[in-house]
């Protein structure tokens, strides 16, 4: 063969290389795209602050009824994600928890649990006010792993 038909080939090989490459590039990008958006779309989580100032004489019963019922909610209900649970530095009586739910439905099914419920009933004595707030989540940035 000559070197124009060689040369012919190598460039068309090449374009055909560079094409589909580029091809899948579009199509990744537009797939992640699709993906983010559906996601936004989708989340139906239910955000809340819950911000308690509990009896101070009561705090160490408190806090043992709190993380007892926390640990029994992560590990039995799909629906509860995530506990944050801090106390205030200077005033320990005042705590403040982070929860997130997959959605209303599983807050819902979450109050109505055996746990939750020997929960409220422990702590009612000890709560002196309790605040809840629905929020929205703006965003999340977190190392990975952690």
């Amino acid at each position: 063969m000559d070197s124009y038909i060689l040369d012919w080939i190598k460039f068309a090989t090449m374009k055909n290389i560079l094409h589909g490459l580029s091809l899948i590039l579009i199509t990744m990008a537009a797939t992640l795209f699709s993906i983010e958006q559906a996601g936004a779309q989708q989340d139906h989580r239910m955000i809340r602050i819950a911000k308690i100032q509990v009896d101070p004489a009561q705090l160490d019963n408190y806090n043992a009824a709190l993380k007892e019922q926390m640990a029994m909610a992560i590990r039995v209900e799909p629906g509860v994600l995530t506990y944050y649970a801090v106390a205030d530095k200077v005033n320990p009586s005042h705590i403040t928890i982070l929860e997130i739910y997959a959605d209303t439905a599983a807050y819902q099914s979450h109050i109505q649990t055996v746990h939750f419920k020997k929960y409220k009933a422990t702590v009612q004595n000890m709560v002196k006010s309790l605040e809840l707030e629905d929020v929205n989540l703006i965003d999340m940035a977190k190392k990975p792993g952690m």
